[in-house]
C-alpha cells in the first residue's frame, strides 16, 4: 500500500501562484506514475497532470504552460507548480498514486480557490 500526504492550497487571486506538494510512503517501489486530479463542484473530476517513472509529463490541455508537475525521488515527493491562475482552476486536488497491481491510492485533497 502506498499512503500520501499534501500541503499547499488555499486561497490567491486570479494570475496569482500556488504549490501543491505530496509525499508518498510505505511501497514507494510499485509506483509507476504519479497524478494530481481535481473536482470543482458540480463537475466531474478530471486528471491535471501525471509524471511516470521515466520522467515523462502530460497536462490537461487547459494547464498547459501553465502548471508544471515534478518529483524529487529523493524526498518521495511529487510538486505541482501552479502558475496564473483562473477561477476556473479552484476545485479540490488530489495526489494519486498509479501502482502496479493495478492500484491507485489518494490522498486526502487539498482546496485551492482562485478568486476573480
Amino acid at each position: 500500500q502506498v499512503q500520501l500526504v499534501e500541503s499547499g492550497g488555499g486561497l490567491v487571486q486570479a494570475g496569482g501562484s500556488l504549490r501543491l506538494s505530496c509525499t508518498a510512503s510505505g511501497n514507494i517501489a510499485s509506483i509507476y506514475a504519479m497524478d494530481w486530479h481535481r473536482q470543482a463542484p458540480g463537475n466531474q473530476r478530471e486528471l491535471v497532470a501525471r509524471i511516470r517513472s521515466g520522467g515523462s509529463t502530460s497536462y490537461l490541455d487547459s494547464v498547459k504552460g501553465r502548471f508544471t508537475i515534478s518529483r524529487d525521488n529523493a524526498k518521495n515527493t511529487v510538486s505541482l507548480q501552479m502558475n496564473s491562475l483562473k477561477p476556473a482552476d479552484t476545485g479540490n486536488y488530489y495526489c494519486v498514486a498509479q501502482t502496479l497491481g493495478p492500484s491507485s491510492y489518494w490522498g486526502q485533497g487539498t482546496q485551492v480557490t482562485v478568486s476573480s
